[in-house]
């Protein structure tokens, strides 16, 4: 069976009501293509629209975006190509996320921090990750100072406290905990995330209203989640697009998702280290 093929993002990013600060930072975006130089694994959950750098950067000048992180995509599995070329291209703009397995090797990682990436993105939602694989994972990753990017339902955060309350390297949750809005009972895992995250043994990326919250309600209904995860440690927040939006029937507008973190987030000095302090401790900038 196929991969079914994702939509492209949309072209025409509208303004921003608010002037973003200097230095602010899209922490979660792809790039795709172009296919003929970067070909993808045959076994694939989706196959992604074509999302180049020059699109990124685009809709980064359209929004005031200055620095970015890009997260490699499970589409290319450990080849890095795409990813590594892309921030040789930013020139330091732009960091990244990878993906390894248990063959890469200590120089390899060493040559890929020097290229610009920061981490690794371990997938426990669709891509086989398991508690002992974060493990050694994250005793690999601690002389590089790398972190580990978790897709992980908030179903599964209780399961996986213990493990994230003692590694070595700081640890990243996608997508506010990657649930449906409204779900964030205490069974869900919101309370654990929440522990975690006041006690600052875990970041968690402001990223995916429009994945975990109803289109037909604006991504409204995401808004509750993202407030009580501001309210319980804004110093470990960042923000980021999910440019292109894979996986979406429903393409977000990106100017609208981020006049909706601006409207959720009204205080100024907030948003300014959700958007520029927090990115620049945790990525290096």
């Amino acid at each position: 069976m196929s991969a079914p093929t994702c939509p492209g993002p949309d072209p025409s990013p509208r303004a921003p009501k608010v002037q973003l600060p200097k230095g602010a930072c899209d922490s979660h975006f792809h790039i795709f293509g172009p296919a003929a130089r970067y070909p993808m694994k045959a076994a694939r959950l989706f196959t992604p629209p074509e999302a180049s750098v020059a699109e990124c950067v685009s809709m980064h000048k359209a929004l005031g975006i200055e620095r970015g992180v890009l997260v490699h995509s499970a589409v290319y599995g450990t080849d890095l190509r795409c990813s590594c070329d892309a921030l040789v291209e930013m020139q330091g703009r732009w960091r990244g996320i990878a993906l390894i397995d248990g063959e890469t090797s200590a120089n390899e990682l060493a040559r890929l921090h020097e290229a610009g990436f920061r981490g690794v993105r371990m997938n426990f939602v669709d891509g086989g990750a398991t508690p002992a694989l974060l493990e050694a994972a994250a005793e690999r990753l601690k002389p590089l100072g790398w972190h580990i990017q978790l897709l992980v339902k908030l179903e599964r955060i209780a399961e996986l406290a213990r493990v994230i309350d003692r590694l070595p390297v700081d640890c990243v949750l996608d997508h506010m905990g990657y649930t449906r809005a409204g779900q964030g009972s205490p069974h869900s895992g919101l309370e654990t995330l929440l522990d975690l995250l006041s006690r600052g043994r875990c970041w968690v990326k402001l990223s995916g209203a429009d994945r975990i919250g109803d289109s037909a309600k604006h991504y409204t209904d995401a808004r509750p989640v993202m407030q009580a995860l501001v309210d319980a440690n804004s110093d470990r927040l960042i923000w980021g697009t999910d440019w292109p939006h894979v996986h979406k029937r429903v393409v977000p507008n990106d100017g609208d998702l981020l006049n909706l973190f601006a409207e959720w987030i009204p205080d100024t000095a907030v948003r300014h280290k959700i958007l520029v302090e927090n990115p620049a401790r945790l990525y290096g900038f």
